[in-house]
């Protein structure tokens, strides 16, 4: 019979020990760097990884102002153009 301290043990669960805490990280990493690129960081200063009560990965942008919020939009409508124009250019022509 296994141990009390080799039992696992719900009250001992950490979401460190979660391949969903590490993949919120590393997204809202990847978001934060983009963001930084953009010049638009300091305008994201609660972004962080979260996990909900289910234990499922989540990303927190955190309360933003109307004028970062037409700011983001604006950057995902030109990655949106680019992204159409790619498509484009890599059809063959009939």
């Amino acid at each position: 019979m296994p141990s009390d301290e080799e039992r696992p043990d719900a009250a001992h669960w950490s979401p460190l020990d979660t391949e969903e805490w590490y993949a919120a990280r590393a997204a809202a990493t990847s978001l934060r760097e983009v963001l930084t690129a953009a010049g638009t960081a300091r305008d994201f200063p609660h972004l962080r990884a979260d996990l909900n009560a289910f234990g499922h990965g989540l990303i927190d942008l955190g309360r933003i102002s109307p004028a970062t919020a037409e700011r983001l939009a604006e950057l995902v409508r030109r990655a949106l153009l680019c992204e159409c124009d790619a498509d484009e250019t890599r059809r063959p022509s009939n």
